[in-house]
C-alpha cells in the first residue's frame, strides 16, 4: 500500500491524549498531527524519534498531519514501524485483492464491517461459490520487547478480547472464523503479550482451542509503502 504522497519527516515532541502527537519539521516548525493508535506503544513514543507523517488532502479535516511511521530503537537494532492502526484492515484487502493471503484462497469477496457476535462488527466477512463464509478479525501489531518477537496487545484490550469469544462463537456455531495480526515492522514470530492483558490471553487460548484460525504476517516497511510481506509463526501455548 502506497502512501498517497510524500511523507513529510519530523521528531517527536511528546504524544498525547492518546490520539495526539506534537511533531517539529525539519525547518523547525511544531506541528500537532493525528495519531491514529489508542495503544500504549511502549518502545514507539520516545521523545526526538525520527517520525514521518501523511499530508491530509481534506480541507475540512482539523488537523492535516497523521502519524504513520516511527524509527524506533528496537531490540535487535532500530527499524521503521507503522503506528497508524487504521492501515491493518486496508493492508489485508490489497492482499486478498493481489491474491497474497494463502488462508483466504478460493474467497471471492471481502465484505468490511458486518454486524455479528455480541453487538460486534467483523472487520471482513469473506464469501465465494463453494467455500463457507468466513469471519475474518484483523489486529494491528507493532510490539517488540525481545529481538525478532512480536506481541499483542500492548495494554488491556478488552474490545479485542471480546471479538475473541464472538469469534469463538461462530466455530462452534458451524461457522469459520479467522484472526489475522498485521505486524507492521520486522519480526520472526508472534505471540501474546500475557502478562500485559491476562484476559485477552486467555480469550485468544479459547478462540485457538475452539478452531478459530490464527495468522500473523509481518509487513515491508519504507518511507513510500507498507506492504504485507510473509506470514510468520505464531508461538501458542496450546
Amino acid at each position: 500500500m502506497r502512501f498517497p504522497g510524500t511523507l513529510i519527516e519530523g521528531r517527536l515532541v511528546r504524544r498525547y491524549k492518546r490520539f495526539l502527537a506534537d511533531i517539529e519539521l525539519a525547518d523547525g516548525s511544531l506541528v500537532t498531527a493525528h495519531c491514529a493508535n489508542p495503544g500504549a506503544m511502549l518502545g514507539l513514543d520516545r521523545l526526538g524519534s525520527r517520525v514521518l507523517l501523511s499530508v491530509s488532502t481534506n480541507p475540512a479535516r482539523k488537523l492535516g498531519f497523521s502519524w504513520e511511521l516511527v524509527e524506533a530503537d528496537l531490540p535487535g537494532g532500530p527499524q521503521w514501524v507503522g503506528i497508524n492502526t487504521m492501515r491493518p484492515n486496508a493492508l489485508v484487502a490489497e492482499a486478498f485483492t493481489e491474491g497474497r493471503l494463502a488462508p483466504l484462497a478460493g474467497y471471492a469477496t471481502l465484505r468490511p464491517e458486518v454486524r455479528y457476535g455480541r453487538a460486534s462488527r467483523v472487520d471482513f466477512l469473506a464469501t465465494g461459490e463453494g467455500v463457507p463464509a468466513c469471519h475474518v478479525e484483523v489486529k494491528n501489531c507493532h510490539l517488540l520487547r525481545e529481538p525478532g518477537l512480536a506481541e499483542f496487545p500492548d495494554c488491556v484490550a478488552a474490545r479485542s478480547a471480546r471479538h475473541m469469544d464472538d469469534l469463538t462463537e461462530v466455530v462452534a456455531q458451524g461457522g469459520r472464523a479467522m484472526l489475522i495480526i498485521v505486524v507492521q515492522m520486522q519480526a520472526e514470530r508472534f505471540d501474546v503479550a500475557r502478562d500485559l492483558d491476562p484476559a485477552f490471553d486467555r480469550a485468544f487460548a479459547r478462540a485457538a482451542g475452539g478452531g478459530v484460525e490464527i495468522h500473523a504476517y509481518r509487513c515491508r516497511i519504507d518511507p513510500t509503502e507498507v506492504t504485507i510481506a510473509d506470514p510468520i509463526p505464531v508461538v501458542s501455548r496450546i
